[in-house]
């Protein structure tokens, strides 16, 4: 019996060391960390940022602040240099949209995504095409003839940033209609939504979240989504219609797609159990109200990669990109 006893006591020990180690091995933030957005305030990925920072204090997921900072020098890469020189800071962490891809090949910096380490796809995000409700273009047809119509380089297309997502996304439609257009380029969606508002553009290729708030006014309309299909959400917005009522451009004879990453990146040398903190740390704020809510006033494509799975998507996109640049004209001597 005392050996049984012994035995036991001699489990218990082992049992209690072992979670001992479990729990020191386990990592967690020990000071503030940074929330790195590489773009401008009001943007979809400066709004998606802050919405997380609100949900984490909100639900108390971290014992430690989340600061959202922004960083948009050079097309983002004062953001990616900064991440990227901070290595083995694991309170660091990156935003990422697909200037992730683009501000290298189009400024020839020093920084690969590889630079990085992955932690989570939270969202894709879609680009649909505006234009002011006072104009009389109401479907991709009428758009395509006041295009044509207008005296070459006279159109004026709103964006954030040259040679990103939303002028390579103006060069396609550029090419598609055989029109030529004046690209103006802004330091956020925010102020493009601002912009087309005050009719100092024609049109803009804004996300969804980034002008919701004017087509719900009644200032903005959306002509079409750059996806193979139309978005999943069914409440009203305006005029009766969802997002689900805003037809593809390819079914309305724009043959264009495309959708932007939504990432979440550390700086270089991260270890697993820090990677993995962030992992959960992410899974737990898309599990909130809050976030579903900013899913659906956003239309976002929900998609939620991690591990293997992300660093694959990576590795094509990548691939993608720097065939866009390349037939838009946008990379950088040396590319």
């Amino acid at each position: 019996m005392r050996h049984s006893v012994f035995h036991v006591g001699l489990t218990a020990i082992a049992a209690l060391c072992a979670s001992d180690i479990a729990a020191s091995a386990a990592w967690e933030p020990v000071r503030p960390v940074e929330f790195i957005v590489p773009a401008g305030t009001g943007g979809g990925a400066d709004q998606m940022a802050r919405t997380v920072q609100g949900i984490v204090t909100k639900h108390n997921l971290m014992k430690q602040p989340m600061v959202v900072i922004n960083k948009s020098g050079g097309a983002g890469g004062e953001g990616f240099l900064d991440v990227k020189a901070s290595s083995a800071n694991p309170h660091k962490i990156i935003i990422t949209l697909s200037n992730l891809f683009t501000t290298p090949l189009a400024t020839g910096i020093p920084f690969n995504w590889k630079d990085l380490t992955p932690v989570a796809m939270l969202a894709l995000d879609e680009f649909v095409l505006w234009v002011n409700t006072e104009k009389p273009v109401k479907t991709v047809k009428d758009y395509i003839d006041a295009a044509k119509a207008a005296p070459a380089g006279t159109f004026k297309m709103g964006g954030t940033g040259s040679k990103q997502e939303d002028q390579i996304i103006t060069v396609a439609v550029e090419k598609a209609i055989g029109a030529k257009f004046t690209y103006i380029p802004y330091k956020g969606g925010g102020e493009v939504a601002v912009q087309l508002v005050g009719n100092h553009v024609d049109s803009t290729v804004n996300n969804p979240i980034e002008a919701v708030a004017q087509w719900r006014g009644g200032k903005l309309r959306p002509l079409c989504v750059f996806d193979a299909k139309p978005m999943a959400y069914d409440d009203q917005i305006a005029d009766g219609k969802a997002w689900k009522d805003v037809a593809t451009c390819k079914s309305q004879g724009l043959d264009i797609e495309y959708l932007m990453l939504r990432g979440v990146f550390m700086s270089p040398k991260a270890t697993k159990d820090q990677v993995e903190y962030y992992v959960e740390l992410f899974k737990k704020v898309r599990a909130t109200p809050e976030w579903q809510d900013f899913m659906k006033n956003g239309a976002f494509n929900t998609t939620f990669l991690t591990g293997a799975d992300y660093a694959k998507w990576l590795e094509v996109e990548e691939k993608r990109h720097e065939s866009l640049m390349k037939e838009a004209g946008f990379m950088a001597t040396g590319n």
